[in-house]
């Protein structure tokens, strides 16, 4: 866990309005942090669609899964660029990772080290939360400091 006298809030989105919601309501609620660390994370890219499967090849070349990085980068970029934005942030810093959207997030808790993770969740239950998982569930369970999750329906 990140020292008392620093405070490093990670705050964290997917672009969508809850999340945006939710870091609203986590700078409401926390006392204004040290460093704040914008946080999106985009899905890794399938080895096999360049390397194949052992019975398939791949479907495209080094060259074109480099340029779908790329454009999965930007994308990403973009969307903290308009959670910066949206939510008038001052001195924040900004990353994106790609990878698993729980681990990478709790990756990163640990690495900065942080104080507090804020996050939404979407409130999937049942069903859909057994096939889809929930990155909140995980972020609360496995992440080496507190998290602020704000809910949606």
């Amino acid at each position: 866990m990140a020292s008392i006298d620093r405070v490093t809030i990670l705050l964290c989105t997917d672009g969508s309005d809850l999340a945006t919601s939710a870091i609203r309501q986590g700078l409401h609620l926390l006392a204004p942090g040290d460093r704040l660390v914008l946080l999106t994370v985009a899905p890794p890219i399938d080895p096999t669609l360049v390397t194949g499967t052992g019975f398939a090849g791949g479907v495209m070349s080094i060259d074109d899964k480099n340029d779908l990085v790329e454009a999965q980068r930007e994308s990403a970029q973009a969307i903290v660029d308009d959670t910066v934005a949206a939510l008038e942030l001052r001195d924040v810093e900004t990353m994106v990772e790609f990878g698993d959207p729980g681990h990478t997030i709790c990756e990163v808790a640990e690495r900065l080290p942080v104080n507090v993770v804020v996050l939404g969740t979407h409130g999937r239950s049942g069903i859909k939360r057994a096939i889809m998982g929930s990155t909140s569930d995980h972020v609360v369970r496995h992440c080496p400091c507190p998290v602020l999750v704000q809910g949606g329906g």
